[in-house]
């Protein structure tokens, strides 16, 4: 009777090894979103024009234009990292599984360029 114990050199690996790296991931897009959570505030309420005019003058500057949508790519990636762990934890067919991982692809990547139509709207 062969014993299968899966322990030294021809150790049986499955998975992605994904871990580590999508880890830290979540935490930097996670910092980066609070960052700007804590801009957005400053800028809020070191304003002296709470109307349209100084909310809309507030994005009209080019580095927070750039800084919402960096908050956004960090958001649509902190997103997709976590939708892709739920569809491999929790779908087992293979096909459905790579359907759902398109499609979230997609979705994201559509809202990614619809953030920056509103942002960049003349």
């Amino acid at each position: 009777m062969a014993i299968n114990n899966n322990i030294g050199p021809k150790r049986l690996v499955v998975g992605a090894h994904y871990g580590l790296k999508d880890w830290l991931a979540q935490r930097i897009t996670a910092v980066v979103m609070a960052l700007y959570t804590v801009i957005l505030l400053v800028s809020f309420l070191a304003a002296s024009d709470f109307s349209y005019v100084g909310w809309a003058g507030l994005f009209a500057q080019q580095w927070f234009k750039i800084a919402t949508f960096v908050t956004f790519v960090a958001l649509f990636y902190h997103a997709w990292v976590g939708m892709r762990d739920i569809w491999m934890d929790y779908v087992k067919s293979v096909a459905v599984r790579i359907t759902l991982q398109v499609a979230t692809i997609l979705w994201l990547i559509a809202c990614a360029g619809w953030a920056a139509q509103i942002i960049w709207r003349a």
